[in-house]
């Protein structure tokens, strides 16, 4: 016993912890203080709980005193509520204790704050807690006000009908409720450190009573003391031999017994007396250290080990250890195999998950099974699945399409890729869609009746034993087929194998049904994209115009083109950007394409209408916080031209990134410096708009950065080319400036989807446009009108004269009632026929319909009964109305 234990008292510096006694008082000193350390925990935690519902009922008790409190009603009806009511909050402030009491009206604006300042201005919260604040409703809420975290309780104040006059909320700070728990601590510390040393010195004396008792022995060395002899003899598996100096044999277990096949009564005799091999004899006689060396021994391979147990000078014996290593080798070949199946399966994983393509993932399957687990192999999927559905069963007849196969020589294939094979009900594939579960099948003569007609003499005749076919199936939905087959240079299936290919099924599956799910979610977001994109240009003559979109390789991107008819001859030209991928990035580009529209046809300038979408955005954004999943669009980019093909002018604005290059018709080439204002959505600055004066067949390339950007190019790189495409070949028309440009400069691999508008200007001839300046006379109206006759006569426009005179004489009327000077008309002949009468009045013409008794106010209703289309748009200078009627049934 002391031979064992001396160990114990050579560890460390604190042998003590050791034995059993002292683990167990470290035990007992732990758990006593987890119990007081959780036991003032609690007692904190449920002060600090009680202190802060206290918080919730005394704010909310104070809030309704003070906002029923006599003369409430009518201090607040009054001219200077403020007045009225801050000393007498104040007062109830100090009087219960609260932090704050604040009054305030039914548009939120306080009236009353113990910081003066914040008196006049707008309460502050979260919105919905505000929201109800202002809608009458009593509440009793913490959230972080502008004094700290703090419980804040709001109580109507009404008249006596009923109608509500604003409220009173009352904050208490959570940090002067709980200084009341804080000044506790010392106390409740104090104690618990009082119970721990209490505690402490019990356990230290119950300690030094089992100390006692157990002599100071850890539990390891009692354990080996008393079982280490005969787990050595009966228990360990492996054979071990005790020797003397002389040789004789002093001790031996059991497994060496059985090893060596020694007689029951070998302790004490001689090694060589023991019958052993001569080479095992020679061993065990010599003083030689061995490790792992390999010994026969009968039908055995014997792994020994021999070292001495010399001590101190003490004679030296030596012990010896024996393990049978007979099964290592059959053992190795089986690990080797495994290992490789393991490789094969963890390859597998790898590489069919590497893409969300179907073909590819068919054919990654078949790469991994060929040849390291087959000869051939053939991946055949439903058809609902290519078309990126899922099949629903009965899968009969079974009739799949084969996706991938591999292994075939090219010269002389078995199967072809594409191909639809019919499989009858009798054939393992059929049995394996039935079942749900491989299905493993030997090749021979007698069962070719059981494979697909028209297959077996082929698979027979190039060797093929056996195969193995599994269905691909995902949460019960058979997606497919994968078969595999082996020829004669290998050994046939077995059921191991079956295993290994359930796996590789089960793993393909998972992949092919993430693929289906891509391929389906990727056609339905392409399928919406193209909805929300212009399906063609709308025919206008105020330019030429061209447009190209490229999707995005990893998906559908957001940017978006627009040619939008103003009226007066003009034309509005918009390239965008939201920026992301996917279904929601293609519904929130064809919002915003739709408001763009819907701002167009208020015909505002483009710095308005870049505006007007900075606030859509804004608030659209304010939407998406609103839910925790919603993804926020700020950060879109816009650019927005309207080219007046009358003055040949076009002003600009653009928001981010969007960009705007002008190649002139003579082949120079120009990027006009419009103000890049930030994207939309950021707010805080205004958006500016540029003037460019056009001559006829300018070119306006308007574009998303995706077609100048790529993974090794830069915006400047690609700028370089797009100026170097333009002026080498300057007569090329819209489409094939498109054309060119995709060519020339499109990186090999954008970096995103790409928005290309291409338009080439046009100018409406002076023999087009007549204008007068109408004196502000109603005697001026009709040698105005009589003018206007003779200018449409003089452009053969003799039917639209009647509807024409009507239209002006209407207008100017309504103008010289309603506008002010000065007055002008404009006369366009375009596609239409364009009417414009202008003035210097601001205000807006209303259409209203008048009643029989009325003398006037019909004017309006009858331009909109006669005119195709009317409205109005304004100037820096006034307002223009104008009206488009067809000519000759365009």
């Amino acid at each position: 016993m002391s031979r064992h234990a001396r160990p114990a008292r050579r560890l460390g510096s604190l042998p003590y912890l050791r034995s059993v006694a002292g683990q167990a008082f470290v035990l007992q000193l732990l758990l006593i203080l987890v119990l007081v350390t959780a036991a003032v925990v609690a007692v904190v935690a449920d002060a600090r709980a009680h202190s802060t519902l206290d918080a919730h009922r005394r704010s909310l008790a104070v809030a309704e005193t003070f906002a029923h409190s006599p003369g409430m009603a009518r201090a607040m009806s009054g001219e200077k509520p403020t007045s009225a009511l801050e000393s007498h909050a104040e007062a109830a402030r100090k009087r219960s204790g609260v932090d704050s009491v604040v009054v305030f009206n039914t548009r939120g604006i306080r009236l009353t704050h113990p910081e003066t300042p914040l008196i006049g201005k707008r309460i502050i919260g979260p919105t919905g807690l505000v929201r109800d604040e202002l809608r009458g409703k009593t509440i009793s809420q913490a959230f972080r006000a502008s004094q700290g975290l703090s419980v804040v309780s709001a109580v109507p104040v009404t008249k006596a009908d009923g109608t509500f006059l604003g409220g009173v909320s009352v904050g208490v700070k959570i940090q002067s409720v709980h200084r009341t728990v804080d000044r506790r601590l010392p106390m409740l510390i104090g104690s618990g450190a009082g119970a721990l040393v209490l505690a402490t010195g019990g356990a230290a004396l119950l300690n030094r009573r089992v100390r006692r008792q157990t002599h100071g022995l850890g539990t390891a060395q009692m354990t080996r003391m008393y079982e280490h002899h005969d787990a050595v003899l009966h228990s360990v598996r492996e054979g071990v031999l005790v020797l003397t100096a002389d040789r004789r044999l002093l001790l031996v277990n059991d497994e060496a017994r059985k090893l060596l096949r020694l007689a029951p009564d070998a302790e004490g005799r001689h090694v060589g007396t023991l019958g052993l091999e001569p080479h095992l004899t020679e061993l065990l006689t010599s003083e030689r250290h061995v490790t792992d060396e390999v010994h026969p021994c009968g039908e055995r391979l014997l792994s020994v080990n021999m070292r001495s147990t010399g001590r101190a000078g003490a004679p030296a014996g030596s012990v010896v250890t024996l393990r049978d290593t007979t099964a290592l080798r059959v053992l190795s070949d089986r690990a080797v195999e495994t290992s490789e199946r393991l490789k094969l399966l963890s390859d597998a994983g790898v590489r069919i998950s590497s893409t969300l393509e179907l073909t590819g993932t068919a054919e990654k399957l078949v790469d991994v099974a060929v040849p390291r687990f087959a000869d051939i192999a053939a991946v055949e999927l439903l058809d609902p699945v290519l078309r990126g559905e899922e099949p629903e069963p009965p899968y009969e007849p079974l009739a799949p399409h084969r996706t991938a196969v591999g292994g075939t020589p090219a010269e002389a294939p078995l199967f072809r890729v594409g191909e639809r094979v019919v499989y009858t009900p009798s054939t393992p594939q059929s049995r394996a869609v039935r079942t749900g579960a491989a299905v493993l099948l030997q090749a021979d003569p007698t069962s070719a009746g059981e494979w697909p007609a028209g297959e077996a003499r082929r698979l027979l005749d190039h060797g093929v034993h056996s195969l193995i076919t599994v269905p691909l199936r995902f949460r019960g939905v058979t997606l497919g087929l994968a078969t595999f087959w082996r020829a004669r240079h290998r050994a046939p299936f077995d059921e191991t194998d079956l295993a290994i290919a359930g796996e590789l099924a089960v793993r393909t599956a998972v992949c092919v049904d993430n693929a289906r799910r891509y391929t389906r979610e990727h056609t339905m977001v392409t399928a919406l994209q193209r909805t929300l994109l212009p399906g063609g240009l709308p025919d206008q003559d105020a330019v030429e115009a061209a447009a190209r979109y490229l999707p995005s390789p990893g998906g559908t991107g957001g940017s978006w083109f627009d040619v939008i008819p103003l009226p007066g001859a003009r034309v509005a030209l918009v390239v965008g950007k939201v920026a992301g991928q996917g279904l929601h990035t293609a519904a929130t580009m064809g919002r915003l394409r739709t408001a763009v529209q819907n701002f167009s046809a208020r015909d505002v300038p483009p710095d308005e209408l870049l505006s007007h979408m900075d606030e859509l955005v804004t608030r659209l954004d304010l939407e998406h916080d609103a839910d925790a999943h919603g993804t926020r669009i700020t950060g879109t980019g816009c650019l927005y031209a309207i080219h007046d093909s009358v003055s040949g002018h076009c002003t600009v604005a653009r928001a981010g990134d969007p960009g705007l290059v002008l190649a002139h018709p003579d082949g120079t080439v120009d990027i006009p410096a419009v103000p890049v204002s930030p994207p939309l959505g950021l707010g805080g600055e205004r958006f500016e708009a540029v003037g460019l004066s056009l001559p006829a067949a300018s070119r306006l390339v308007l574009y998303t950065n995706g077609l100048l950007e790529g993974h090794d190019r830069t915006t400047d790189t690609g700028l370089d080319l797009v100026r170097r495409a333009l002026a080498a070949e300057p007569d090329l028309d819209p489409d094939e400036t498109c054309r060119s440009l995709f060519q020339t400069v499109l990186p090999p691999r954008p970096s995103d989807d790409v928005a290309l508008l291409v338009a080439r200007t046009r100018l409406l001839g002076p023999e087009n446009v007549a204008e007068w300046d109408v004196p502000f006379d109603p005697a001026a109206v009709a040698p105005l009108r009589a003018a206007c006759a003779r200018r449409l006569r003089a452009w053969g426009l003799e039917d639209a004269v009647c509807t024409t005179k009507l239209i002006i004489s209407e207008l100017i009327t309504n103008a010289l009632r309603y506008g002010a000077p000065p007055l002008h008309i404009r006369l366009l002949r375009d596609r239409r026929l364009v009417c414009e009468v202008s003035d210097g009045s601001s205000t807006a013409p209303h259409m209203r319909r008048a009643a029989t008794t009325d003398e006037g106010g019909r004017g309006l209703f009858l331009v909109a009964q006669y005119a195709q289309r009317w409205g109005t748009r304004y100037t820096p200078y006034g307002k223009v109305i104008w009206a488009e009627t067809p000519l000759d049934g365009r």
